[in-house]
């Protein structure tokens, strides 16, 4: 995901249990990125419903896991900004 292969990745990180719904779907929603001109402007919202459906999240629980997702989205569209600017 986001151009990166295993052996870039350093370290293990945790994901707590609290958050584990809402990783599964943020990765499970990498191919649904809206994209302009600048690159990626935020995730296609009308595609939760059905990544959820696919990986087992009940539609119950998406409002649930939606606050998390959009702090992981924004977090996100963050590193890719931060990717774009030119280096000194």
């Amino acid at each position: 995901m986001f151009g990166l292969a295993p052996e870039d990745l350093d370290e293990d990180v945790e994901v707590w249990p609290d958050n584990w719904p809402a990783f599964r779907l943020f990765n499970a929603m990498a191919t649904q990125w809206r994209t302009g001109a600048c690159g990626a402007t935020g995730l296609d919202y009308t595609s939760i419903r059905d990544v959820a459906d696919f990986i087992g999240i009940k539609k119950k629980h998406i409002k649930e896991i939606f606050p998390d997702l959009q702090v992981m989205e924004a977090e996100a569209l963050a590193v890719m900004a931060e990717d774009r600017e030119p280096s000194p």
